[in-house]
């Protein structure tokens, strides 16, 4: 099992600081992404085009750090060729990486639609469900992050079961909101772009589950991606003195 220590048990003080900075950088960009997040649903709610425009310029910074981490993931490899533990947390920060920067995409679709409420007028519906729905997958998020940084297979879990919630709730407020739409065709488009808002939203707790299992598979040696949710907690909860096969 991996664990904060594993990242100072080389013998080569340059390797552990070159696993710790990959780190580093790969929580560094979730705490942007997660900000964007945060500050794209603001922005819709509060009708705030300047914050959202703010949050379409981080797109850059953003796709830079994704870039910059994918060259650092590789040089690790080339040059220190990773075992174990060390080659499955590589893998987990290479495809994290894709991950965060899919929600920082959907933030900056998010933000685009609040600039278009802002031109538009108001939808008269879906606000709540916005705001509701934006806390949680932001939490998510945040808590996928936190299991990233302390190695936490149970938070990771706890996150991709939550995943299940997020897509019941999601399928509530389109349900109410197409229903809105249909008894008033005049607020079709403004409506439309709050029931986008949300789809993104719910992207982002896909997404936030994958980091997840990403983190299970760190910790555990264990891929869990399509095992659904019993096997995986299966996994996590069984024998965890167990050292998986590297």
């Amino acid at each position: 099992m991996i664990n904060k220590d594993s990242l100072t048990h080389h013998i080569s003080q340059q390797f552990n600081a070159e696993l710790e900075e990959v780190r580093s950088h790969l929580l560094a960009m979730g705490g942007l992404v997660e900000k964007q997040v945060n500050d794209a649903v603001s922005a819709l709610i509060d009708a705030d085009s300047g914050l959202a425009q703010q949050v379409r310029e981080l797109d850059d910074e953003i796709n830079q750090m994704e870039r910059t981490i994918d060259e650092e993931c590789l040089r690790i490899l080339a040059r220190r060729q990773p075992a174990a533990s060390d080659l499955r947390l590589i893998i987990s920060i290479s495809k994290s990486v894709i991950d965060l920067e899919r929600i920082g995409d959907e933030a900056t679709k998010i933000a685009k639609r609040a600039i278009l409420l802002t031109e538009e007028g108001e939808s008269p519906r879906g606000y709540v469900e916005v705001r509701h729905i934006g806390q949680q997958v932001r939490k998510m998020v945040q808590e996928a992050l936190d299991a990233f940084a302390r190695f936490d297979a149970d938070l990771a879990l706890s996150v991709a079961q939550y995943d299940k919630t997020i897509d019941r709730e999601y399928k509530t407020a389109l349900r109410e909101l197409v229903t809105y739409m249909m008894e008033d065709p005049r607020s079709i488009s403004r409506v439309l772009n709050v029931i986008w808002a949300l789809r993104s939203l719910e992207r982002i707790g896909d997404h936030a589950r994958n980091i997840a299992e990403l983190v299970i598979y760190l910790v555990r040696g264990t891929d869990v991606r399509h095992l659904g949710l019993s096997r995986m907690q299966a996994e996590v909860q069984g024998d965890k003195d167990a050292d998986p096969q590297a």
